[in-house]
């Protein structure tokens, strides 16, 4: 009897380990842990490097948004977007004060990607084009509006973009700019930019 006791009490044991080992494997994983921790240097050289393929996107997504809305777009695959948002900036576009429309997981192959992008003038050949243009840029989001933000990597929750300007940010604006945290500015049209999502630290791991 007392030998089944102990059998039954290690086969607990041995399940609240397991739980627990699970459950630490994806907080740690929720906060970026087996992924990269990219540094202030990295972006900086991935931009240099990929400089012009990164001004070309940004050409051709200033291009395809309308103006009177907001976009932002993130891939996962050719043929799966991350999350996908929308928003009318005024009445000719729908109620700008609704909220912004926001959605994940979403294919871009379906009837329903067909129905959120045609008000645009989108078509899948547009996604196409702009999935193309981000993977020459080595980059996986964007979104619009000035400046342009284009999302470098993802790291756990977190992502690190590129803030990309069109014209010098004027010097009210730099302290907001250059916190040594959430952004570092690297000259007047480039601001780097670590998110770490709803849960995650705000600021560059590593500001070398």
């Amino acid at each position: 009897m007392l030998k089944k006791i102990l059998i039954g009490i290690s086969i607990l044991i041995g399940i609240g380990i397991l739980v627990f080992i699970g459950w630490s494997l994806m907080i740690v994983s929720a906060f970026g842990g087996f992924d990269k921790d990219y540094s202030v240097s990295d972006l900086k050289q991935n931009f240099v490097k990929n400089k012009t393929e990164i001004y070309e996107l940004k050409r051709y997504f200033n291009e395809i948004v309308p103006k009177n809305r907001f976009v932002e777009i993130e891939f996962e695959d050719d043929n799966t977007l991350v999350r996908f948002g929308i928003k009318a900036l005024d009445s000719t576009a729908g109620n700008p004060n609704e909220p912004m429309f926001l959605d994940w997981d979403l294919k871009t192959n379906t009837t329903k990607m067909d129905s959120l992008i045609e008000p645009m003038g989108w078509t899948r050949e547009t996604l196409k084009i702009l999935k193309e243009k981000l993977d020459k840029a080595d980059c996986i989001q964007i979104e619009s509006g000035e400046p342009v933000k284009i999302g470098f990597k993802r790291s756990g929750m977190g992502m690190y973009s590129f803030n990309v300007f069109d014209q010098p940010i004027t010097d009210d604006l730099i302290e907001q700019y250059n916190d040594s945290c959430t952004y570092i500015l690297v000259n007047k049209r480039l601001v780097l930019e670590y998110g770490g999502g709803a849960i995650g630290s705000q600021c560059f791991y590593n500001m070398e």
